[in-house]
C-alpha cells in the first residue's frame, strides 16, 4: 500500500476509533466508557499471560492484558512472599479500560530490596497465571547482579525456544534490546527468497499501520509460550528499535503526517504490551536503574532522538562527518552525561541501547550508517564523555545485526592502539534471520576490526553478571530455531576486570 491509498487508510483511523488526527500521544483519544463488563468475562481472558519490569529497590509494574472483551473489565491483582498465596501482602483492584487495550500496568512502591515476589490478576472466576518478579538491590548492598540482553524475535524466522531457556535460568532482571515485533506482513511462498521459503509460522494479517494492526501484532507474539514464560519468570527492562514502528526510522527525522499517526499508534501500542509505567506513555523512554552498589544501568534510545541516517543509509558522503550528528538528541546526551558522573561510585555503568556503538567495516569495506557508525560524531562525544569522568567500567550493551559479536571502545574507533574506553557485548537474535550458522575459519569482520573479538551467527541470547570481580558475558547460541526445544550451549565467554575496559576470553 502506497501514496495517496496509504494516506488514506491511516488516516481513516478517526472513523475506525484508533486516533483523532493528531500526531501526539495527547491526540489518542479517550473512548467514551461504556458500563463495566463484568458480564462480557465468559472465556479465559488471560490469555497473553502476565509481566513484571522496572525493577527498582522499593518496586516493579505489574501487567496483563486482557482479551476477548470490549466494555472496561475490573480486574483484582495479588502479590504474595510465596507461590501458593498462603501470605498474600498487597491487593487492589484497577479497572482494564478499552483505550489502553485493556491492559493494565500496577506500580508497586514500598516493597523490601532483594526480593522475590509472585503476583497474580482475576477476572471474575478466572485466574492468570502466577508471575515471579524481584526487586533491585538497595543502593550501597553488596550484590552480583545476573541479568539476560535479548531481542530480535521474527515471528516468522523460528520458535522462541530461547526464552523458554531464559526462563529457566536464575537473573535479577532481562533487558530486551528492542525488535520485539515486525511489522512485515505475511510472508508467503510466492514473495519468493529465503524467508518466504523458510518461514516457520506466519504474522496474522498486512503490514501493520493502525493502532489496531499493532495490538494485534503485540498479541500475536504475546501469545507464544516461551515468551510468556520468560515474563512470568523475570522483571524486564526494555526498550524498542525500529521494528516496534517501522524499518531503520529515526524519530529526528521530519516526519510525514501519516507517517507520524503510525509512529503515535505504534508507540501506544508498544506501551500497552509492556511492563511499564503510565508516565511513559508521555515521557521519554529512556531511564536509568541502580543495582546495589555495583551497577548503575542507563537504559537509552537511540530511536526517536536520531537524526535520519546520512547518505540516503548507503555509501559514504559529507554528512557522515556532520559534527553536530544526534543518535541520542541533545536532551538525552546531556541526560547520559550527568548520570555517567552522578553514578561514579558504580564499579560498572551499563549502557544498556539498541544497535552497536563499535566501528564495524563490512566484509565488502562498507559501514552500517544505521549504527552508531552512522553518526561518528555523536560516538565521539559520547566515549569523551566516559573519559572526561574516568569511567573504568562503561560497558556497552546492543544488539540488531543478529550476530553475536565483543569488543573494545577505544578513544579512536580507527585506531586499536588507542586509548580502551568501553568494553561492548552484541547479543545475536532470538529468532531473525533463522538457524543461523556456525562460524567455519576466521570472519573476515574480526581481520577487518581488530578490536572485535568475537563473531558469533548462530542465534540465542547473551548472560551477564556484574559484581566486584568483574563483569562477564556468556553468549548463549542454539544449534537451531527452526524446529522448537533446542539446547542452549556457550559459545564463548568474555571477562572485564573492574577498571581496566577491554576483553579478556575466560
Amino acid at each position: 500500500m502506497a501514496g495517496d491509498s496509504l494516506a488514506r487508510h491511516i488516516l481513516a483511523l478517526d472513523r475506525r476509533g484508533a486516533l483523532r488526527g493528531g500526531v501526539a500521544l495527547a491526540a489518542l483519544a479517550a473512548i467514551s466508557a461504556p458500563a463495566r463488563g463484568e458480564d462480557e468475562v465468559r472465556e479465559n481472558p488471560f490469555t497473553l499471560g502476565v509481566a513484571s519490569g522496572e525493577p527498582r529497590p522499593d518496586g516493579v509494574v505489574l501487567w496483563t492484558r486482557l482479551t476477548g472483551i470490549a466494555a472496561p473489565v475490573p480486574v483484582t491483582w495479588e502479590v504474595a512472599a510465596d507461590e501458593r498465596f498462603a501470605r498474600i501482602l498487597r491487593r487492589g483492584e484497577a479497572v482494564a479500560q478499552a483505550e489502553d487495550g485493556h491492559s493494565l500496568h500496577i506500580e508497586l512502591s514500598g516493597l523490601t530490596p532483594s526480593s522475590t515476589w509472585f503476583y497474580r490478576f482475576r477476572a471474575r472466576s478466572y485466574v492468570s497465571p502466577t508471575g515471579r518478579t524481584r526487586t533491585a538491590p538497595a543502593p550501597g548492598t553488596e550484590a552480583t547482579i545476573r541479568f539476560a540482553n535479548a531481542g530480535c524475535q521474527h515471528f516468522e524466522h523460528g520458535h522462541f525456544t530461547a526464552w523458554r531457556h531464559i526462563a529457566e535460568t536464575p537473573l535479577d532482571a532481562v533487558f530486551h534490546y528492542g525488535d520485539y515485533i515486525y511489522e512485515y506482513r505475511g510472508l508467503r511462498p510466492e514473495d519468493g527468497g529465503w524467508a518466504a521459503r523458510s518461514r516457520i509460522r506466519m504474522h496474522e494479517g498486512g503490514e501493520t499501520l493502525t493502532l489496531e494492526d499493532y495490538r494485534a501484532r503485540h498479541a500475536q507474539y504475546r501469545a507464544d509460550p516461551n515468551l510468556q514464560g520468560a515474563h512470568a519468570a523475570h522483571p524486564f527492562i526494555v526498550s524498542y528499535d525500529d521494528h516496534e514502528v517501522s524499518n531503520d526510522w529515526a524519530g529526528g527525522a521530519p516526519p510525514s503526517a501519516e507517517f507520524a499517526l503510525r509512529r503515535t499508534a505504534a508507540l501506544k501500542a508498544w506501551w500497552e504490551a509492556m511492563p511499564l509505567p503510565r508516565a511513559m506513555l508521555e515521557g521519554p523512554a529512556y531511564r536509568r536503574f541502580r543495582f546495589g552498589r555495583h551497577v548503575a544501568l542507563h537504559a537509552l534510545d537511540t530511536r526517536a532522538h536520531r537524526d535520519a541516517q546520512p547518505c540516503g543509509g548507503r555509501g559514504r558522503c559529507d554528512a557522515i562527518t556532520r559534527a553536530d550528528a544526534q543518535m541520542l538528541g541533545a536532551a538525552q546526551e546531556a541526560w547520559l552525561s550527568e548520570g555517567l558522573a552522578a553514578a561514579r561510585d558504580a564499579t560498572w555503568q551499563i549502557l544498556a541501547q539498541q544497535v552497536p556503538m563499535m566501528r564495524r567495516v563490512l566484509g565488502n569495506g562498507a559501514l552500517s550508517l544505521d549504527k552508531w557508525d552512522g553518526y561518528p560524531a555523536a560516538r565521539a562525544r559520547l566515549l569523551g564523555a566516559i573519559a572526561e569522568r574516568g569511567i573504568g567500567g562503561a560497558v556497552v550493551l546492543s544488539g540488531d545485526v543478529h550476530r553475536a559479536l565483543a569488543a573494545t571502545l577505544h578513544a579512536e574507533p580507527e585506531d586499536a592502539a588507542s586509548a580502551p574506553l568501553a568494553t561492548e557485548f552484541t547479543a545475536t537474535s532470538v529468532t531473525s534471520e533463522g538457524d543461523g550458522a556456525d562460524i567455519t575459519g576466521r570472519p573476515v569482520l574480526l581481520d577487518r576490526n581488530p578490536h572485535i573479538a568475537h563473531f558469533g551467527a548462530r542465534r540465542g541470547f547473551t548472560l551477564h553478571e556484574a559484581g566486584p570481580r568483574g563483569f562477564s558475558a556468556s553468549f548463549r547460541a542454539l544449534p537451531y530455531v527452526s524446529r522448537p526445544d533446542a539446547p542452549q550451549a556457550e559459545d564463548a565467554r568474555f571477562h572485564v576486570e573492574p577498571g581496566r575496559p577491554g576483553l579478556h576470553r575466560a
